[in-house]
């Protein structure tokens, strides 16, 4: 899918690279029964998600905050990770015409910035950048929030399927693919941490960076089917942060 964005710099060329290299190796894999569709959000959100990556994946960051997939109201609406709508528009700044994928599940439309669905998980994590550190320069200057794998896996009946329930050669075949992305996205900004948001995230940057000078921690993650990020998300992983010494606010 084309794109208006403008390479203006070395950083910016290497990220647009980047999408595109993950993308394909995406696209170049064939996945079978029980998921019916796959969506991939580098593709049809791409405008959107290279806005968010030229803005705000700069080199310096302390943290890389990594999550699993998208979510189906979040980064599959938006193209930004964990990227509920009214945060990716009204708090990052970000807004961009959203195409559609190739196969639309009926029971997973892709409405771009019009979805009036809240991905709760987005809601809460960049609900917990914007208290702490009230403005976006403000947090990117220590986090960064991205993804591990780019795609959303689906079922028949529209159940969203994880991807490490995918079998093993096709896991296999995606993971390579997504360690030498994260891998990269590390080079380029070089943080000191690399946080998983939640156990699969956490044991992926495990696995893709064991040769990195990086150090590998975890936060709980915040969807709302686990009833310890239901009690106070928030307040759980500012412990878990100020444990590893990460700051937690702009101070």
């Amino acid at each position: 899918m084309p794109t208006s964005s403008v390479i203006k710099t070395r950083a910016d060329k290497f990220l647009i690279d980047f999408v595109h290299a993950l993308s394909e190796s995406a696209k170049s894999i064939s996945f079978s029964s029980p998921i019916t569709h796959v969506y991939n959000p580098l593709e049809y959100a791409r405008e959107a998600h290279l806005q968010y990556l030229q803005k705000y994946a700069n080199p310096g960051a302390e943290v890389i905050l990594l999550g699993m997939n998208p979510g189906p109201w979040g980064m599959a609406q938006t193209g930004v990770p964990f990227g509920e709508v009214g945060f990716v528009r009204d708090w990052l700044g970000i807004s961009a015409e959203i195409g559609q994928p190739v196969d639309v599940h009926p029971k997973r439309p892709i409405a771009g910035f019009d979805c009036e669905r809240s991905e709760v998980s987005g809601k809460r994590l960049w609900g917990w950048a914007k208290e702490s550190f009230v403005r976006p320069k403000q947090f990117f200057k220590r986090y960064f929030v991205a993804n591990y794998c780019p795609l959303v896996f689906m079922e028949s009946s529209g159940k969203n399927f994880t991807p490490d329930k995918l079998p093993v050669a096709t896991r296999t075949r995606l993971f390579e693919a997504c360690d030498e992305s994260l891998r990269q996205l590390v080079n380029h900004i070089r943080p000191r941490y690399v946080v998983g948001v939640g156990v699969f995230a956490e044991k992926r940057a495990q696995t893709a960076l064991k040769e990195v000078d990086v150090s590998i921690g975890r936060i709980l993650h915040p969807s709302p089917a686990s009833p310890l990020a239901n009690r106070d998300w928030a307040g759980s992983i500012k412990k878990q942060l100020t444990a590893y010494g990460l700051s937690t606010s702009r101070s």
